[in-house]
């Protein structure tokens, strides 16, 4: 494949920007067309997610492209979980028990405004604005857009095309209605629905409450979050049923019962937030689903990629970081060398697949734990030893969460698997009274910690680990 070769990317968002730039550095030449307008002009972000987290396989893939630095001057670190009670107290889960393990709030925006500005810099990568794809004709590798400036319609061809344009890709419809291939795809929403709410900095700005962390509410069966931004402000969402128990979107229809469902459920939330009724009604209530499908490719002549194929929902805060991701695998990909574009799109698929299949299933996981494990005592009981385990045996131990969010180079698959089994090692042991954390004590910890105690109850978990994952590899799941 010579360099001169022409990829068209539908959808400017961050995996289409970050793929254009990418790309763009390898000497392609690319066009992408995006459906809205260029949002370093206009404001686009209503109903949309205005921060995100970004961690450590996002930044591998800023590192790919040589912007890290840039990037880090957006971001606030969030060193763990700043979890709420119904009275108002608080306690910080930390992330890791290594220091230098934590995640970012970054701005969406922000974030994508530079990977557009980055991509712009080189002359083989042009992207147009407010032309929306309506189909695209992947046996002769065109695609149809609409000019929103014009109202015209016209159709862009390519040597090859890759969507990038989320979870409501016009591609992937157009595998799915072209019938001209065996494609599989399946789209599964949770019963819950999201609010983008929002608490407004002080009028010094500052930060009404503990600027570095994420902050979480958990209700049992719904949840309010909350992420910090640059300007003191942090954006809040509202993650509820659209349906089931006392209070849900559907009969949260005045100014009264809105005030009242947070007043007893979040008081000390609705204290920070006397914008909450403007907020509530004004902002729309969205969706959560996940869109798995399969193949993501039609032969050399069109490839989905981000949200386009393996869209998730929040809870891991992994979204965005498997996006990015996705660009770095099929950079390396393209490292091989493989001679046409049908293999290196077959390639990547068989390589990426079952990573972006295994973190879908681990952010409706993480859904449960946040809206209610993280208040079970069990559950906190286990963290606590993990936290503990992770400080003193930094090298030989890494929690579920660690193994995600902070080993960047093990596929997020592996990363379930040995997680999902530690997790029922500790939990067993815990119930089993095989293990304890009652000498454990205060806050300072890894000095009060009887290490051997420690070392022991380490060398427990690594045991039962390597069992359940035996036991898992028999039964075929693994």
């Amino acid at each position: 494949m010579n360099k001169q070769q022409n990829i068209l990317i539908i959808g400017a968002g961050l995996c289409g920007s970050l793929l254009a730039l990418r790309l763009g550095q390898r000497g392609y030449n690319v066009s992408v067309y995006e459906m809205r307008s260029d949002l370093r002009k206009v404001d686009i972000s209503a109903g949309r997610s205005i921060n995100l987290a970004f961690s450590n396989r996002g930044n591998k893939a800023m590192k790919l492209v040589g912007i890290q630095d840039k990037v880090k001057a957006l971001c606030i670190p969030m060193n763990g979980r700043m979890i709420h009670d119904k009275e108002g107290n608080t306690f910080l889960s930390n992330y890791s028990g290594r220091d230098h393990e934590y995640i970012n709030s970054v701005s969406r925006g922000g974030l994508n405004a530079l990977l557009l500005d980055e991509a712009e810099k080189h002359e083989n990568v042009s992207i147009y604005f407010n032309k929306k794809c309506k189909s695209v004709d992947f046996k002769k590798t065109t695609a149809l857009f609409k000019d929103y400036e014009t109202n015209s319609e016209f159709i862009e061809d390519a040597d090859a095309i890759i969507a990038t344009d989320g979870a409501g890709s016009a591609m992937r419809k157009s595998y799915y209605l072209g019938k001209k291939f065996l494609f599989s795809f399946s789209q599964d929403y949770l019963t819950h629905g999201y609010k983008e709410l929002s608490i407004h900095p002080t009028e010094t700005g500052d930060y009404k409450t503990h600027k570095n962390a994420l902050h979480i509410w958990p209700r049992g069966t719904f949840m309010l979050i909350a992420l910090p931004n640059l300007d003191g402000s942090f954006t809040v969402t509202l993650f509820l049923s659209y349906d089931e128990g006392k209070y849900n979107f559907n009969n949260l229809t005045t100014p009264e019962i809105v005030s009242e469902f947070f007043q007893k459920e979040f008081p000390d939330a609705l204290q920070l937030m006397p914008n909450l009724i403007e907020d509530f009604f004004n902002n729309p209530t969205a969706a959560l689903g996940t869109v798995k499908c399969s193949p993501w490719h039609y032969k050399g002549n069109t490839l989905l990629m981000g949200d386009s194929a393996h869209a998730i929902v929040p809870f891991y805060g992994q979204g965005m970081n498997a996006s990015f991701e996705d660009v770095v695998e099929f950079d390396a990909v393209l490292d091989q060398k493989l001679g046409n574009w049908e293999t290196v799109f077959k390639t990547y698929e068989k390589t990426r697949k079952k990573d972006t299949d295994a973190i879908a299933d681990l952010a409706i996981d993480n859904f449960h734990e946040m809206k209610d494990h993280v208040a079970n005592p069990i559950f906190q009981e286990k963290r606590k030893l993990e936290m503990a385990l992770e400080q003193n045996f930094p090298n030989d131990y890494a929690s579920k969460y660690s193994l995600v969010t902070f080993n960047e180079n093990i596929g997020y698959r592996e990363a379930m698997l040995k997680g999902r089994a530690q997790d029922k090692a500790i939990l067993n042991m815990l119930a089993d009274g095989n293990i304890s954390t009652d000498f454990l004590l205060g806050e300072d910890e890894r000095h009060h910690a009887t290490k051997e105690k420690l070392k022991a109850i380490l060398e427990k978990v690594k045991t039962e680990t390597q069992e359940i994952l035996e036991e898992d590899k028999i039964a075929g799941l693994k």
